[in-house]
């Protein structure tokens, strides 16, 4: 059997040279995008699926979570919500144009359908990405390269430095794909938000319900409100130790978690007060993977920076709020270490800018979960509002970064944060 197959060389045409590129469209891949474009910066985002957003849209996502405020994400919520009384909850539909629209407006190259596969190096420096697509193998050059892929494939095969998942043993959180019921009475039904969520029903409590009848490794019980008249958002499926960087792996937990609900409808249906007649109306288009690769950067944010709301003086991203979301690694619900509900620290933190820049690689700026920080801080900015408010500080500094034909890592922070001041989105 052959264990290789050699490839003719051959040239590869240039089809856009930019300021700012951008990989990857989830919350801090768009905003990244519209902030750099809104700064003058010409640039073009690549996306693999077909819609813009990510997890927010494509993986289905109920709402925004965190007590996050400011900047762009709270321009996303103003433009993108159903109605007043949803302002968190995700209508996807019109969240997915809303972002296609400020891209537009900002002047963003928008490629769809396409999948960043390699980077293009000049030594230790990134000049731009080799793309795959229907068009065929491309290659787009830029100034400033943004990884917001959120795994980092580019930044990893740039040769950034990372680690996978959990310090020590490299286990990440399970994976989930979200999914929609409908034909639920609302004014009977249950919506346990967390896994510290405690919900008597006729036959028992709710989660210990899950934890006996689901198919492990779900059991535990996230109901969600949605836009949508008796519709419901379940974050119920579950699947343990993948690796998202491996495509078997995200192919297997695919498979697992479309095989699990099924059975979780039918616990609905008959432990769960208001889902007696709830049947399933669609899955998301993707797996949500909630983590991967941890770049090595100038500075690594730790669980004890948020504990202590730590005001970093070159911080980007300020007004940032969550919880320490660990799911459990060997099953389902909470992990040791994770705490939701209960989660004492109520003041808002900060990320320093030296989070977003690659110890190693040059022109390139880290953006989303995949940013320098440690498993358990990971848990609380991996979020959706945190990670939009990452890109709109990202996004500023490329766009000063290719103005001033600076590296990234040289651009005056001072300047970033009087931009993102003015933006409603500083301290």
């Amino acid at each position: 059997m052959k264990t290789t197959i050699c490839e003719p060389a051959k040239e590869t045409p240039v089809v856009g040279e930019y300021d700012v590129l951008v990989i990857g469209s989830g919350p801090a891949g768009v905003a990244a995008a519209i902030s750099a474009g809104r700064h003058g910066a010409k640039t073009c985002i690549v996306e693999p699926c077909g819609s813009v957003g990510g997890v927010a849209t494509s993986g289905l996502m109920s709402h925004w979570t965190g007590r996050t405020t400011g900047g762009i994400y709270e321009e996303i919520l103003d433009r993108s919500m159903a109605a007043a009384d949803h302002r968190t909850e995700i209508h996807t539909e019109k969240l997915k144009l809303v972002l296609l629209e400020m891209l537009e407006e900002a002047r963003v190259d928008v490629r769809l359908y396409t999948l960043a596969t390699a980077p293009v190096m000049e030594g230790d420096r990134i000049t731009g990405v080799i793309i795959e697509s229907k068009s065929g193998r491309q290659a787009l050059l830029a100034k400033v390269v943004v990884d917001a892929s959120g795994d980092g494939d580019i930044a990893a095969r740039a040769g950034a430095e990372y680690t996978l998942g959990r310090e020590g043993d490299g286990i990440m959180q399970p994976m989930t794909l979200m999914f929609r019921v409908a034909g639920v009475d609302y004014d009977r039904a249950i919506f346990p938000p967390s896994f510290e969520t405690f919900i008597d029903v006729p036959a028992g409590e709710i989660q210990n319900l899950g934890r006996e009848h689901l198919p492990a490794p779900a059991g535990h019980v996230l109901l969600y409100r949605s836009p949508y008249p008796g519709v419901v958002t379940c974050n119920m499926t579950n699947v343990i130790n993948v690796d998202g960087t491996k495509a078997e792996d995200l192919t297997r937990a695919e498979i697992t978690c479309r095989k699990q609900i099924p059975l979780i409808v039918e616990f609905l249906r008959k432990y769960a007060p208001g889902y007696e007649n709830c049947w399933l109306i669609n899955a998301a288009d993707t797996i949500g993977v909630r983590e991967t690769r941890h770049f090595k950067g100038l500075y690594t944010l730790t669980a004890e920076d948020i504990m202590e709301a730590k005001v970093f003086s070159d911080w980007i991203v300020t007004h940032a709020h969550f919880n320490f979301d660990i799911h459990n690694t060997k099953g389902a619900g909470l992990d040791a270490n994770g705490v939701q509900k209960e989660f004492k620290q109520k003041n808002a933190y900060t990320i320093p800018y030296r989070c977003f820049i690659p110890e190693k690689i040059k022109g390139l700026l880290l953006c989303g979960r995949i940013i320098s920080g440690t498993h358990k801080a990971h848990s609380n900015y991996r979020v959706m509002p945190i990670c939009a408010l990452m890109g709109q500080g990202v996004g500023i500094a490329a766009a000063f970064a290719a103005a001033r034909n600076l590296e990234p890592r040289d651009v005056p922070v001072a300047d970033i944060q009087a931009e993102l001041t003015r933006e409603n989105a500083g301290l």
